[in-house]
């Protein structure tokens, strides 16, 4: 293994993944690019129907780009849902608390096992995805959690 390769190896690997919903997945978005930005290799977690919603507005390529920032996808357990419209939220919230962990799990395990990426340091995880806990603990590998709404969200969810 040549030199470039430790290095990119020895790199830290934070799995980003945020709820489901463009309020959420922005703020994730800029914390992963920032990570990234501090020598992180990052993989990003959309939902299906979110990947195939990015990819449609940026394009097919626009996912390609530097091979320490990736992106991946796991179903989000919902029906086929109009690709133009927001998802319903009530719906979204209960089909990722029952749907998105074994999914997430494999993805997770498919990663560390992977031996062109480094190992997984920790996840990224929006605070709404309360499965992601049980992956981390289960698999070893630290959690940290993000509340992505404002601060007057915040206020008004503790008043």
């Amino acid at each position: 293994m040549n030199q470039a390769e430790e290095s990119k190896l020895s790199k830290p690997h934070a799995v980003c993944i945020p709820f489901p919903a463009q309020g959420h997945i922005n703020p994730m978005l800029k914390l992963a690019k920032l990570l990234h930005i501090r020598g992180f290799h990052i993989t990003f977690v959309n939902t299906d129907f979110n990947h195939q919603r990015l990819l449609k507005s940026r394009g097919p390529n626009s996912l390609v780009s530097l091979p320490s920032f990736r992106f991946e996808s796991i179903p989000d357990g919902l029906p086929p849902y109009n690709e133009d419209a927001t998802q319903d939220s009530p719906s979204l919230c209960e089909a990722s608390k029952k749907s998105c962990l074994v999914p997430f799990r494999d993805l997770v395990t498919r990663l560390n096992n992977n031996s062109n990426f480094p190992s997984i340091s920790c996840i990224v995880s929006d605070a709404a995805m309360s499965f992601t806990q049980q992956v981390s603990q289960e698999l070893g590998v630290p959690n940290v959690g993000l509340w992505t709404c404002s601060a007057c969200s915040l206020l008004a969810f503790t008043q």
